[in-house]
């Protein structure tokens, strides 16, 4: 009897202190778990705040998307003085982080490039990755709006002639487009590179009440560098594959089934053809013959084209000049 209640106890010991083990491999098992986790999640924070950041070659190749004629020892500088949004003389690692994200949006960039000019808005602020521009009060270049529910009855050509009817007086339409040509002009091979705008569309741009020009949605604004390794890599079967935002186009290598990186047509170019019934229309008689010349010459305008360099300033100063001397004596100048 004695002896089995001896058996009993030391059975009761050897599981309790069995269960004891189990309980201490598990708690010290998922202490383990536990630090291996928080050590793992720390060490992955830290490496992805460093890789958020560019570094060295890496982030000069970044940047090399403003194109190789791009002066970037002032647009590191320029880049620099937006970052620093405090205005303490410091870059803080919230404050680089934030800029660096927001550089990656063509509108932003763009801002930042063009922030001294007046035909886009400034760039006033950021936080995180929310910006702020000023607010530019504008009238769309034709001024009729109507319900969707009509759009959709209304067919192209009428449509068209409705919004001939809606626009201002023509020495205003032609202030409008001079300013048009003056922001080409800007992006076109500028100190920050080239700049390619991928929609020509009248809702892209607005007007003050000065009739001063204003590119109301950067977003298809794109840095020329960048849009070549875009295309390069876009796999096409025909021309018609190779576009990028609504009208910025290449041809497409049937062979290689890859897009061309050449743009088929410079922004002069598509400028022109987008707005010249809305120059056309209501100039003075003796000046149609030469505008609708020159027009048509600017829309000839091709990308490969050897000294295109050349012919570009030609018929963009030749159009300014046109068009100076018409309204230069009026008062909506």
């Amino acid at each position: 009897m004695a002896r089995g209640l001896f058996s009993r106890a030391w059975m009761s010991k050897i599981y309790h202190f069995q269960a004891r083990l189990s309980y201490i491999r598990v708690k010290y098992l998922f202490l383990t778990w536990l630090a291996v986790f928080v050590g793992s999640w720390v060490v992955y924070v830290q490496y992805s705040t460093y890789t958020e950041l560019c570094r060295g070659r890496e982030c000069k190749s970044i940047i090399a998307k403003v194109g190789e004629q791009a002066n970037l020892s002032s647009l590191v500088s320029l880049i620099l003085s937006v970052a620093d949004s405090n205005k303490d003389g410091h870059i803080s690692l919230p404050e680089a982080k934030s800029a660096w994200a927001l550089l990656q949006l063509n509108e932003v960039l763009l801002a930042v490039v063009l922030q001294d000019r007046e035909h886009t808005p400034r760039l006033l602020g950021f936080c995180g990755d929310l910006y702020v521009v000023e607010r530019v009060p504008h009238t769309p270049l034709y001024g009729l709006s109507l319900p969707w529910p009509m759009e959709l009855w209304i067919p192209t050509g009428m449509r068209r002639n409705m919004d001939q009817w809606f626009t201002p007086s023509w020495p205003r339409k032609a202030k409008i487009f001079i300013g048009l040509l003056e922001l080409i002009e800007d992006i076109f091979h500028g100190t920050f590179g080239s700049f390619l705008m991928c929609d020509m569309r009248a809702s892209t741009f607005g007007y003050t009440d000065r009739h001063d020009l204003r590119l109301v949605d950067g977003r298809r604004v794109v840095a020329e560098e960048a849009f070549k390794q875009a295309m390069i890599l876009q796999r096409c079967e025909d021309d018609e594959d190779c576009v990028y935002g609504v009208d910025c186009r290449t041809s497409c290598d049937r062979a290689e089934h890859r897009c061309m990186a050449k743009v088929a047509q410079p922004n002069l170019a598509r400028a022109c053809g987008a707005l010249k019934d809305y120059l056309l229309r209501g100039a003075p008689v003796h000046l149609q013959e030469e505008l609708e010349k020159q027009l048509y010459a600017c829309m000839a305008l091709k990308g490969s084209a050897e000294q295109m360099e050349m012919e570009h300033s030609l018929i963009l100063n030749n159009l300014k000049t046109l068009l100076w001397k018409q309204i230069s004596h009026t008062n909506d100048s």
